[in-house]
């Protein structure tokens, strides 16, 4: 098909086009028919211009006629100043008067309108997702994203990174989530794996020499999914030799600096703020925590004031080595007040209550400086004055109160304090809180299992004053063991996560030890990186950030499906091309492979 094309886009007129005559092709987003006259919003990626066709040209009056929504026209006009500007285009103050068309494809009616105010439902729109990206928002989203991929490689060329593409077909490893299997054709009965992490490889670039590795890579995880879960997604993946944690630090919060500076005009801190995991769980009952509320309702372990109490729920609880702890809310913390209604803290109990609590205990500071709480007939004089003293109690205060396992109770008002700052608005979505959380345990302990686990990964080292407990065969000593580990949290969510890794075969064997491997399997598994660890290993460390998450936050979404083209479901499908799907018995036998 031969037709004109554009001299300009649909997002670069303006008063300065005024009398030039100008061709644009793009999409037919919305036709208006006023009594014969014709305006037609076109649009393309860079943006909408309106289109005026007047009756005066009888055969393209008549092929306007006939056209619809979302047709691909050609068209050839003068640039007018328009009579009535629309200050929300930003060709709003221009219209081309149109006296040539050319219909370069029809469009069938679409399945929904595509507008930014979609009402069609994210299954349909993922089913025609070609469609929904022709929507402004979800396209900006895209370009966002590619602004972001321009200031990664930019960024660390200037500080001498190499990039690195790492293979996508690699062998399976225990790594922590279920790993994607490729059947081989030519080695019947093995598999390669999809990688969960370019862990291993960048590992063994150190030991190769590449001192500053980074790539934007491709991981793969067959998990459960969520919101902020794909089974494919995006990292930025560093590694560095011859650094300690704050280097890696150091470099990552310039790239934060960088990427936040120019896509949203933020500026970041010079340094962002340090806390160990320990601290953040006693704080704020979870490893991630945000803090735009940081000095709101942090958790007080209450129970030395209750070690001789005759309270039966607390005096068991003591009994069993548990803990009493709570949070405490004023009315004026927040921008309007907060009023704890009585729907309210039996809506908190129930909150609890599917965490795994019989109740939530509530107290309140009356106008009058009385405690008003339904436990208060319970407790002595003495704990009820240790509660007006060590809560710092005054008028207006609100105490939420949980006992029971430690861990189960710091994640429980974890989570309380987390929903009441929704309830009542306290996260100040214009604030930017980076922190980052180090010195994670080495090992977690799977009671079910009866086995260790790394809580990060199995090639993170032990911090120098708990080398000596991986000879160790107490499980508290075990257990006590601080990683040189970190995360980066930002408004409460992990968007990165790295160590200083092991580069010594004899210290990574002794994990693999306590993780349950034999010298046999870990060969099996790990063979060729502790091999490559015998021939000049270097001190090494890195982290990797969620690059979809990243750009979700960017552009103020829950969901990375947002910001991904061509995104799956939360069962993992893509409802567009509908995989996955069958195979044929031919390639199965291809694969030497029969199903159940």
């Amino acid at each position: 098909m031969n037709y004109k094309k554009r001299t300009h886009t649909c997002g670069n007129l303006d008063t300065f086009s005024i009398g030039q005559n100008v061709t644009l092709n793009g999409w037919v987003a919305k036709k208006r028919d006023l009594g014969g006259l014709y305006f037609i919003d076109l649009r393309d990626r860079y943006g909408i211009t309106q289109l005026k066709i007047t009756p005066e040209y009888e055969e393209l009056h008549a092929l306007v006629s006939k056209i619809g929504n979302e047709f691909v026209i050609s068209c050839s006009g003068i640039v007018l100043k328009r009579e009535n500007p629309n200050k929300n285009l930003k060709t709003g103050e221009i219209e081309v008067h149109v006296f040539e068309m050319q219909v370069l494809n029809e469009s069938s009616v679409t399945p929904f309108v595509i507008e930014e105010d979609v009402k069609a439902n994210e299954d349909l729109r993922l089913q025609y997702r070609y469609l929904d990206l022709r929507r402004r928002k979800v396209y900006e989203n895209l370009i966002l994203r590619n602004k972001v991929y321009q200031i990664v490689h930019s960024y660390f060329s200037d500080f001498n990174f190499i990039e690195v593409e790492t293979p996508i077909l690699m062998k399976s490893t225990p790594e922590g989530a279920r790993d994607y299997l490729v059947p081989s054709r030519v080695h019947k009965g093995k598999f390669y794996a999809l990688p969960q992490s370019p862990q291993t490889y960048k590992q063994l670039l150190m030991v190769s020499g590449f001192d500053r590795y980074v790539q934007i890579c491709k991981c793969f995880r067959d998990e459960d999914l969520r919101a902020d879960r794909q089974p494919e997604f995006t990292q930025i993946d560093i590694e560095m030799s011859f650094v300690d944690q704050e280097d890696i630090f150091k470099i990552s919060q310039g790239l934060f600096r960088k990427i936040w500076s120019d896509t949203i005009n933020y500026n970041l801190p010079d340094e962002f703020p340090q806390m160990t995991y320990d601290t953040a769980l006693s704080k704020y009952g979870i490893d991630k925590p945000d803090m735009r509320i940081k000095d709101l309702m942090v958790i007080n372990d209450i129970t030395e004031g209750f070690v001789n109490s005759e309270f039966t729920v607390f005096k068991n609880i003591v009994n069993s080595n548990g803990i009493i702890a709570c949070i405490k809310i004023n009315m004026n913390d927040g921008p309007g007040k907060i009023e704890i209604t009585r729907k309210i803290s039996d809506s908190y109990t129930d909150f609890v209550k599917k965490l795994g609590f019989a109740g939530l205990a509530f107290l309140k500071m009356n106008e009058n400086n009385e405690i008003q709480s339904s436990i208060l007939k319970f407790l002595s004089n003495d704990e009820i004055d240790f509660f007006r003293s060590n809560m710092n109690l005054k008028q207006g205060d609100f105490v939420f109160i949980v006992s029971g396992r430690k861990n189960l109770v710091l994640n429980a008002l974890g989570q309380l304090r987390l929903k009441i700052a929704e309830d009542f608005n306290l996260l100040d979505n214009n604030k930017h809180e980076f922190i980052w959380i180090t010195d994670f345990p080495l090992f977690n302990y799977d009671e079910d299992s009866n086995k260790y686990a790394g809580e990060h990964h199995v090639f993170t080292s032990p911090k120098n004053d708990f080398m000596k407990y991986l000879d160790s065969k107490d499980r508290e000593e075990i257990l006590s063991i601080r990683a040189n580990c970190y995360d980066l949290v930002y408004n409460g969510n992990e968007i990165g996560s790295g160590s200083i890794r092991i580069h010594n075969s004899e210290i990574q064997k002794k994990v693999f030890n306590i993780i349950g491997l034999t010298d046999e399997e870990a060969n099996e598994k790990f063979g060729f990186i502790l091999e490559a660890f015998k021939y000049g290993a270097p001190p090494h460390g890195g982290v990797a950030f969620g690059f979809d998450r990243i750009i979700a936050m960017l552009c103020g979404t829950k969901s990375i499906r947002d910001v991904i083209a061509f995104p799956k479901t939360v069962s993992a499908s893509s409802l567009m091309d509908n995989a996955p799907n069958i195979v044929s018995e031919e390639q199965l036998d291809d694969l030497g492979i029969s199903l159940k």
